[in-house]
């Protein structure tokens, strides 16, 4: 498969017209179908369902799709890595993370870069470990910060100086409320809203040391800001990490870490080996710097 024509197809997902597409590339009509009938042919499936005025993607084609866009975003950022003045530190640092107040480090440590080397530009691409892990695999990333809970045996990895706290995020008018901390027994029977990494009912039951019959889960949501809206609305008790939602002022909610404390570990982790472009590596540098006591 061409770089080309994969953008040809993209195109046509896109638009889910043919004439569209072609308008859009610069290229006549029967071009385009032409090229697409070779790549069909090229992978011996069909990849687009073809009416009179639109196209649809066939479960073939929606792989293509996602894998497509996953090869032009690495050959996006490679031309970008290799476009750099020798001399200048420019290009794009992409780091994964899921919700976190640890993310302030990051951007202390590449403000500083930037103040010395402004066309580093940083991306920041939110996912929770499951999302930051694949990413990384595909290299479509260069960092990703994953707690410890999940397997970082096989990445390069960096600790953190700082670790957040799980607690639970509340409405203000709860009757768990007024307590300065939540035990796992005053969960019981309540509705949860988890995560996509605890909504497994006998590991959250092992987490929270609370027999799985007494644990209703009520919701799951990956971005705690959704969640949060949740809790809002009164469907539940979320399950999260502290200082991601502004609980101060005239706000409803209210969050109360867990007793035992349940502190949460984060890692800054790379592929093993990897080569990073200049400004990937002068952003790990000046991690360990900030960072390695």
């Amino acid at each position: 498969m061409e770089i080309r024509v994969l953008r040809y197809f993209l195109t046509v997902a896109r638009e889910e017209n043919i004439t569209k597409a072609a308008e859009k590339l610069h290229i006549t009509q029967p071009t385009l179908s032409r090229q697409l009938r070779q790549m069909e042919e090229e992978l011996g499936k069909t990849l687009l369902k073809r009416g009179n005025y639109n196209v649809k993607l066939t479960e073939d084609g929606m792989l293509l799709r996602k894998r497509a866009e996953e090869i032009l975003d690495l050959v996006k950022k490679t031309e970008t890595e290799l476009a750099g003045d020798n001399e200048e530190i420019t290009g794009d640092v992409y780091v994964g993370a899921g919700e976190t107040d640890a993310v302030r480090i990051i951007a202390r440590i590449v403000q500083k870069i930037r103040q010395a080397h402004p066309g580093i530009i940083f991306h920041n691409i939110s996912g929770d470990s499951v999302d930051v892990i694949d990413k990384l695999n595909k290299g479509l990333i260069d960092f990703g910060v994953l707690f410890e809970s999940a397997d970082i045996s096989g990445f390069a990895h960096i600790k953190f100086p700082v670790y957040d706290t799980w607690g639970v995020l509340m409405r203000r008018d709860s009757d768990l409320a007024p307590q300065p901390y939540i035990t796992a027994d005053m969960l019981a029977d309540r509705p949860l809203i988890v995560s996509r990494q605890r909504e497994d009912l006998v590991g959250l039951s092992e987490w929270l040391g609370l027999p799985k019959e007494r644990i209703r889960i009520s919701a799951t949501s990956n971005l705690i800001f959704n969640g949060s809206l949740l809790v809002d609305e009164g469907m539940g008790y979320a399950i999260t990490l502290d200082k991601l939602i502004n609980c101060s002022g005239e706000s409803n909610l209210c969050f109360r870490p867990f007793y035992p404390l349940k502190p949460a570990q984060m890692y800054l982790v790379w592929k093993k080996y990897q080569v990073f472009s200049k400004a990937a590596e002068r952003f790990l540098e000046d991690f360990k710097r900030e960072t390695i006591q």
